[in-house]
């Protein structure tokens, strides 16, 4: 019978690789946790109408990508795409929205979108989140945009430009869609992008084809069509990134994937990843909640790739993470021996020293070799004997060097080298 493997346009993170994988994801979570953002943990899937509304039906993410499948009930579900309109749907279905504002919450985990797979797009990718919910505030614009930011560079990253503009709002995005499409009308473009710049004529400015960008040059950008409020809006949120002393770059042709996007929008480029360039990005979305049944409050937020930013720490030769999983790996010689060893490991697990032992009826170079294998600094090496003379052998495995220490004093000697 043959081996299944995983599904194809998958990553999956195993030992050791996976501890940079841990330490990424934590790194990036742990400025919104400094900010005061709470944990949320919303579903994998979510009802498709979730997704139609709030992110939006001809979005490439709802018409081609989503998993999409009926449950027994004949329901239609989703395998969330992206995290705000989950996010989102909890806080209006839990009343968030009725207490203290903003709400600020972050999240992780898997998301999922039915993509050709390439290196650094996957079908199955993880994201750390923040939504602050609530409040239309430029300094919180600011906020979010500078946890991203100290994410980034609290792994060391350095090659990656943050590129930030204004998508405006209801006010002045009529004006300027039609002003779009009547310039779109004039170029010649195929009938499937003609059809998609009806519906959404911003997604046309996204466009990759070499033909199509060059007959873009002298589109109207929406930043030179801001109304008033707009316009202040963006250039208080750019003084208080200049405050925070959070360096960026204005890209006024960004087109973000999402259709839920208003104003302040940005997005992380590392400039070591080809094509897959982006590493997190976000904006804000002031009619979401209302599209999905909550009050007309405003939000923002952002969506910050785990995998490419592991891709990011190695283009940049960056080491995130001790891979070491244990601190000292016990060899067992016998019965009495292993009973004592096992007693020990759980003492010093309890007390934060990382243990582990041979199991098994490995004998003594078998063990030493599995000693060796297991990225411990020390190993101890207790054999019957060792127990009727009080003692056991500590060997330091990256020296080779080897001591006798009393049993009675093991456990404290160990918590002195590691705690």
């Amino acid at each position: 019978m043959s081996a299944i493997d995983a599904p194809k346009g998958v990553v999956e993170y195993l030992p050791p690789e996976s501890a940079t994988f841990l330490a990424v994801r934590e790194a990036l979570a742990a400025p919104a946790i400094a900010a005061g953002y709470g944990y949320a943990e919303v579903p994998i899937f979510e009802h498709t109408e979730l997704f139609v509304r709030g992110v939006g039906e001809s979005t490439d993410v709802v018409s081609k990508e989503m998993y999409t499948f009926d449950d027994r009930g004949g329901r239609s579900l989703s395998l969330r795409p992206e995290g705000t309109a989950g996010v989102m749907r909890a806080v209006i279905q839990h009343g968030l929205d009725r207490g203290p504002l903003p709400m600020k919450l972050w999240y992780a985990g898997p998301f999922f979108r039915a993509e050709r797979p390439q290196h650094g797009r996957y079908r199955q990718f993880f994201q750390v989140g923040i939504e602050a919910i609530g409040v239309d505030d430029p300094a919180l614009d600011a906020e979010v945009v500078a946890i991203g930011d100290s994410g980034f560079r609290s792994l060391g990253l350095t090659d990656f430009t943050l590129e930030i503009t204004s998508l405006g709002d209801s006010t002045c995005r009529p004006g300027y869609r039609e002003k779009l499409i009547a310039f779109l009308d004039t170029l010649d473009l195929d009938a499937a992008t003609h059809a998609r710049a009806q519906v959404n004529p911003l997604r046309v400015l996204d466009d990759k084809r070499t033909d199509v960008r060059r007959q873009l040059v002298d589109a109207p950008l929406m930043i030179d069509h801001l109304c008033s409020d707009c316009v202040e809006h963006f250039a208080a949120t750019r003084a208080y990134l200049d405050a925070l002393r959070v360096s960026y770059t204005l890209n006024p042709r960004m087109v973000r994937g999402l259709d839920y996007y208003t104003k302040t929008t940005f997005e992380f480029v590392h400039h070591g990843l080809g094509a897959q360039s982006g590493i997190g990005g976000g904006g804000r979305y002031d009619g979401l909640m209302a599209e999905l049944g909550g009050q007309p409050l405003s939000g923002i937020g952002f969506g910050l790739g785990i995998d490419r930013a592991v891709l990011a720490c190695r283009a940049e030769g960056l080491p995130i993470a001790d891979e070491r999983r244990l601190d000292v790996f016990f060899v067992p010689l016998g019965d009495a021996a292993r009973l004592q060893s096992v007693a020990t490991v759980g003492e010093l697990r309890r007390a934060g020293v990382r243990a582990d032992l041979a199991y098994g009826s490995k004998g003594l170079k078998g063990a030493m070799r599995a000693a060796d294998r297991s990225s411990a600094l020390y190993a101890v090496v207790v054999g019957d004997r060792d127990l009727d003379a009080g003692v056991s052998q500590l060997k330091d495995l990256t020296t080779g060097e080897q001591i006798a220490v009393p049993l009675n004093q093991l456990v404290a000697t160990l918590k002195e080298k590691f705690l």
